[in-house]
């Protein structure tokens, strides 16, 4: 097997190993990244309907008061008012959801669907845990969520949620003797989710991971070629020579011409020990020819 054929597959099979190795480092660098990515977007609309909420319970509630004695006005309730403004944020990001999930709402349309309820229960079972992160597989792909825990930390919220009998009978007539009853406080009665879509940002870590799997092999040719260049003019063409010329000399061609190298590297020390070993083998020759 040729020299520069056994460097070249050493060479390929070092290429491929290091290839393989900072394309399964490179890639986990990036799926984090866009994992971090969706997390800081779910955490900045959980933060948003956070910010609604306390709005709607400081401002807008205590201008209602009045109001809510004759007619029930959802928009006083800060989780109807958190879900309404994500709720139009979806016309233009209809990946994106966010949902006050209970496991007895006042209003049905909060009620947790199974792997919501799981979540809750998750808070319940754990009730130092402040945040959840998970995933989940939905119709558009993958999916980051993340959720954090209802408590009914005011004792005042117990008056309209406690029994039927205690709770305004505007609320009672709108939703039923039967929905958002029975909380106790300082126990999760919900959770706050954020649901995030995941390709996008796994789209882009997946180009991103495709341009430095090419620059790396970009970079590895290029290396592998000034390599065979380098092994071709400093190695291989030299010892060619300097190998026919031993052949010619073995055969008897004591006449033929000397091997000249202007070189101090290894190469130039063989071509120099070759040329005293000729010069030793002819003067040899003169001696016997006497």
């Amino acid at each position: 097997m040729k020299l520069l054929l056994k460097f070249n597959l050493v060479f390929l099979a070092v290429f491929l190993g290091g290839l393989a190795v900072s394309t399964l480092i490179a890639r986990s660098l990036l799926q984090r990244d866009a994992q971090e990515e969706v997390l800081d977007r779910a955490r900045l609309l959980m933060e948003k309907a956070s910010v609604v909420s306390t709005y709607t319970a400081t401002q807008i509630a205590p201008l209602l008061r009045e109001q809510m004695q004759h007619r029930f006005l959802p928009q006083a309730i800060p989780s109807f008012s958190s879900m309404e403004v994500l709720a139009a944020l979806r016309g233009k990001y209809p990946d994106y959801g966010y949902k006050p999930a209970m496991l007895n709402p006042t209003n049905p349309r909060d009620r947790a669907v199974e792997w919501e309820a799981d979540v809750i229960q998750q808070f319940r079972n754990q009730p130092q845990r402040s945040e959840f992160v998970g995933q989940r597989d939905t119709p558009t792909g993958r999916a980051l969520y993340i959720a954090r825990p209802i408590l009914i930390t005011n004792a005042a919220c117990l008056q309209c949620h406690s029994t039927a009998e205690a709770a305004p009978p505007t609320l009672v007539a709108k939703y039923g003797p039967n929905n958002g009853f029975g909380w106790t406080l300082n126990e999760p009665i919900g959770a706050q989710v954020v649901s995030v879509p995941m390709s996008v940002p796994m789209q882009r870590a997946d180009k991103a991971l495709l341009t430095v799997v090419g620059l790396l092999s970009l970079v590895f040719l290029a290396i592998g070629g000034a390599l065979n260049l380098l092994l071709w003019k400093l190695v291989i063409q030299p010892v060619r020579r300097l190998s026919a010329l031993s052949d010619r000399v073995s055969l008897g061609e004591l006449d033929a011409p000397e091997f000249s190298i202007r070189s101090r590297d290894e190469i130039g020390v063989l071509a120099g020990s070759f040329t005293r070993m000729r010069k030793s083998l002819v003067h040899a020759m003169k001696l016997l020819d006497r």
